[in-house]
């Protein structure tokens, strides 16, 4: 791993995130942090009076290269020996390109900051993050907004045992799980066994097989909330990265849902790591 991509729209929590990645980057061996801003010019609308002032293109993108480079200012002190921050402002919609600055970038890992504060901040914030998630196939690390880095020794894998072959992102798993050198544990959140099925032994084995080496725990937890049994056992253990893999009308949508307020990243204070089937 050589490049982390960490979004930012300035805000507290967006430094705390960087902050964050630029420590991670000594554990996984990461050379350069680009910040990377996406701004969007308002389009005029049909018929809205002239009155209203309309956006200066160059002077969003003075502005945004001003945020950019005080950040960059700012956080270049913490950055480990070897470690080079870069930074890039875009005109555009960060959900609908971010798989093209990956891909310019050569980006491993996207790192993003989410808050679990007043609702006009999960609104604000949370749905861009998510919204990243949805939309790229990179992996991407969620930090809530109090989260400092610590290390990573205890690593949770979220699993729903469906599908396991051809769902699990095994080989970018197996690429942090060897970099992290973190006790492994996997849940399954059930309750009264609704979800369990004759398949379910057989998918257990599967993980098995294709986790071989690295002596994972598994944990068979009885909640009728996914997300708070998630949320309990991680912080009974002391976790330090849950993992989850985002799948559509699976364990993902259960989390995100915009209507459910109980969602696992405003939940915790542990980063959420989520790995693309």
């Amino acid at each position: 791993m050589k490049t982390i991509l960490v979004p930012t729209d300035f805000s507290d929590t967006a430094y705390n995130a960087a902050a964050y990645a630029l420590a991670l980057a000594g554990q996984l061996g990461a050379d350069r942090i680009v910040l990377y801003h996406a701004y969007e010019l308002i389009v005029p609308i049909p018929d809205v009076p002239t009155s209203i002032p309309m956006v200066n293109p160059d002077d969003l993108r003075i502005a945004a290269v001003e945020g950019l480079e005080k950040m960059q200012k700012e956080l270049t002190p913490a950055a480990g020996a070897g470690i080079s921050i870069v930074t890039r402002a875009d005109n555009t919609l960060l959900a609908a390109t971010i798989n093209d600055v990956v891909k310019q970038e050569e980006a491993a890992l996207i790192v993003m900051g989410i808050t679990g504060g007043s609702k006009m901040e999960e609104i604000f914030v949370g749905s861009n993050t998510i919204d990243v998630v949805k939309h790229t196939t990179c992996p991407v690390l969620i930090i809530p907004g109090q989260a400092k880095f610590k290390g990573i020794q205890k690593v949770v894998f979220a699993c729903d045992l469906c599908k396991v072959a051809d769902t699990t992102p095994i080989a970018p798993l197996k690429k942090l799980l060897t970099v992290f050198k973190a006790e492994l544990h996997v849940i399954n959140i059930d309750h009264e066994n609704k979800h369990f099925t004759t398949d379910t032994p057989f998918e257990t084995l599967m993980l098995d097989t294709l986790l071989e080496g690295y002596q994972p725990q598994y944990h068979f937890i009885d909640n009728p909330n996914i997300i708070q049994g998630i949320v309990t056992f991680s912080e009974s253990i002391q976790a330090d990265l849950v993992i989850t893999i985002p799948k559509k009308h699976g364990l993902f949508d259960s989390i995100f849902k915009r209507s459910n307020t109980a969602k696992l990243a405003y939940r915790t204070h542990i980063p959420l790591l989520a790995i693309h089937e």
